[in-house]
């Protein structure tokens, strides 16, 4: 599926003396704060994520494919994986994220004009992104949610539903925050998901790509909800959608829910 600074020894520690969540939000700032050029930063990955340090990260059982024209690909293929730090670039232009890039090993390339936060925590780390995502200032910064979901020990589940719902955030970035809760596993992903989609306060494309996460969800979680959906959502392009991914589910209960709408008419 496609879908389109250097710190001294000493103001390194000043990292350590930023206090969650003051210090994740100066570390958003910090980022976009810094002058036109490149800011760089680490951080944890999670046990089951890896890379090559250059275009390919795995992560689960997905492989993620970015080219050098940041066309992006998702499959279920294998790739060359070592472990690695999550390393991000976000590209600053006039105090604004206007590119994020993510990679998972291998190192950075000497540039000494670009500046290096260093190796940050994740919980921090998972802040600042969510943030930058989350302000409408930044262009692209929707790109900023995929390595949040690559650290290490942090439940970012709850903060990207949280991203979806906020109706100041940038669509795109609402988009892919639902997109990703979508691939969280657990109950209470599918949970905020359904809830997302039923919500008559929110407009019908980001309902329509909760719905569409749902599909993702295993089918036992997935389908139920799908149903309900397509049941009782005011909305009929929601309801439209809903039925048509429980089209491509072949569940017996989704052949079921068409049956008894064919029957009514």
């Amino acid at each position: 599926m496609r879908s389109r600074f250097t710190l001294t020894a000493a103001s390194g520690a000043l990292l350590v003396l930023f206090a969650t969540p003051a210090r994740a939000q100066g570390l958003a700032t910090k980022i976009a704060g810094a002058a036109n050029g490149d800011v760089r930063m680490s951080f944890a990955a999670r046990p089951d994520v890896c890379g090559d340090g250059v275009n390919n990260i795995r992560f689960g059982k997905r492989h993620r494919i970015q080219t050098d024209d940041d066309d992006v690909v998702f499959d279920d293929g294998d790739c060359a994986c070592r472990e690695g730090p999550v390393r991000v670039m976000f590209r600053i232009s006039d105090h604004r994220v206007i590119k994020v890039r993510t990679w998972v090993g291998g190192k950075w390339r000497a540039d000494g004009s670009a500046v290096d936060l260093g190796v940050v925590s994740t919980r921090d780390a998972v802040a600042a992104l969510i943030a930058i995502a989350s302000d409408r200032r930044h262009s692209g910064g929707e790109n900023a949610i995929f390595p949040s979901t690559l650290a290490d020990s942090v439940s970012v589940w709850p903060q990207l539903l949280k991203l979806a719902r906020n109706d100041d955030a940038p669509h795109d970035s609402r988009k892919q925050a639902v997109f990703w809760v979508s691939q969280a596993a657990s109950d209470s992903a599918t949970a905020g998901l359904s809830s997302l989609a039923e919500s008559e306060s929110e407009d019908d494309e980001i309902r329509k790509q909760a719905v569409f996460a749902l599909s993702q969800r295993p089918r036992d979680e997935g389908v139920p909800a799908l149903i309900k959906v397509a049941r009782s959502s005011g909305s009929a392009e929601v309801r439209r959608s809903a039925l048509f991914w429980l089209g491509q589910s072949e569940d017996p209960r989704a052949l079921a829910l068409f049956e008894e709408i064919l029957t009514r008419r």
